[in-house]
C-alpha cells in the first residue's frame, strides 16, 4: 500500500471499499477484501452495515452512523493514495447523501457503484427513498456501474436491460455492467 507519510513504503495500489460486512465473507466488505487481494490490491474499508446473514439470505442488518462512515473513509484517504473507491451496500438515503459529498471532495478518484438493494435471498437492503437518493446524488459521480439484472430494471424503471443500461448512462455512470446475477 502506498501511504502519504514519510517513511512509508510499498507499491500497491489502494482501493477504499464502502459497504456492509457479511459475516459469511460471501459478500460485502469481505468478499471486496478477498477480491483485492486476489488482484495484488490493498484494500480498505468504510463499513455502512453490520449484516447478519449466512451463506444463503441476510437475517437482518443494522445501519451504522452515516457520520462514522466518513470518518473511516476520509481516516484512509487522507494516509493513502486511493486510486479507487468501490462503493457496496449503503442501506439508507442519509449513507448515499454522506457518501456523495465525501466522493464530491475527491471527484479525481473513480468511483465503482455496485448499488445493492436486496440480497440474493430477497431481503431488501434499501431503505425508503434509497432508489431515488442512488439516481440523483450518486449516478452522476459514477465512473463504472455493476448492477444486477434486477438491480438495473428497479433503478431505471425500464423494461428491459438493454433499456436500463442506456438509462443509467444517461443519468451518469460512465459505463454500467449489468450482471445477470439473482436470477437473471
Amino acid at each position: 500500500m502506498e501511504s502519504r507519510r514519510p517513511g512509508a513504503v510499498g507499491p500497491l495500489p489502494v482501493v477504499l471499499a464502502i459497504a456492509g460486512s457479511d459475516p459469511s465473507g460471501g459478500a460485502g466488505l469481505q468478499a471486496d477484501l478477498l477480491t483485492l487481494a486476489s488482484l495484488g490490491v490493498h484494500g480498505c474499508t468504510a463499513v455502512t452495515a453490520l449484516t447478519v446473514q449466512d451463506s444463503v439470505n441476510v437475517r437482518g442488518y443494522t445501519p451504522v452512523d452515516p457520520r462514522d462512515t466518513i470518518a473511516q473513509a476520509r481516516a484512509v484517504l487522507e494516509d493513502m493514495s486511493v486510486q479507487v473507491i468501490k462503493i457496496g451496500m449503503l442501506g439508507s438515503a442519509a449513507m448515499v447523501a454522506a457518501v456523495s459529498a465525501l466522493l464530491a471532495d475527491h471527484s479525481q478518484i473513480p468511483v465503482v457503484l455496485d448499488p445493492v438493494l436486496a440480497a440474493g435471498g430477497g431481503t431488501a437492503l434499501a431503505g425508503a427513498g434509497l432508489r431515488e437518493a442512488l439516481v440523483a446524488q450518486l449516478l452522476p459521480r459514477v465512473t463504472v456501474m455493476t448492477p444486477n439484472g434486477p438491480e438495473a430494471l428497479a433503478l431505471s424503471g425500464a423494461g428491459d436491460l438493454p433499456a436500463a443500461g442506456v438509462w443509467l448512462n444517461r443519468r451518469g455512470a460512465e459505463w454500467a455492467l449489468i450482471s445477470g446475477g439473482h436470477g437473471e
